[in-house]
């Protein structure tokens, strides 16, 4: 119930102080969303495999963010940011789905 209030809590905030991006974080700004999301959903397949372990889920949403920030970063210093961007997205995707394949499978048994 409490991850729930929080949601709750920041969405009211995001959408009363309106916050805006610095303009040097913009383009890390969805990989990041990505990278939290594939840790999201990979933490509520542990939680529905009753494998789900808070520190584990805490570092892996961490590091998912920092890790395809840094790819990103380092695609842009390369000259081939767009590229690297794509890649990290897909990779990110396939887990992203996969782990929804999964939470399906167990909700629904299908």
């Amino acid at each position: 119930m409490i991850p729930v209030l929080a949601l709750i809590v920041g969405v009211v905030l995001g959408v009363i102080l309106d916050p805006t991006v610095p303009a040097a974080v913009e383009p890390y700004l969805p990989i990041a969303v990505v990278a939290a999301l594939d840790a999201v959903f990979g933490g509520v397949r542990a939680k529905l495999d009753g494998i789900f372990d808070d520190k584990q889920f805490v570092v892996s949403f961490i590091s998912n963010v920092l890790v395809a920030g840094l790819i990103v970063w380092l695609g842009d210093q390369l000259g081939v940011g767009g590229q690297l961007s794509t890649g990290v997205v897909v990779v990110l995707g396939v887990r992203i789905f996969g782990n929804v394949a999964a939470i399906r499978r167990h909700l629904f048994r299908a």
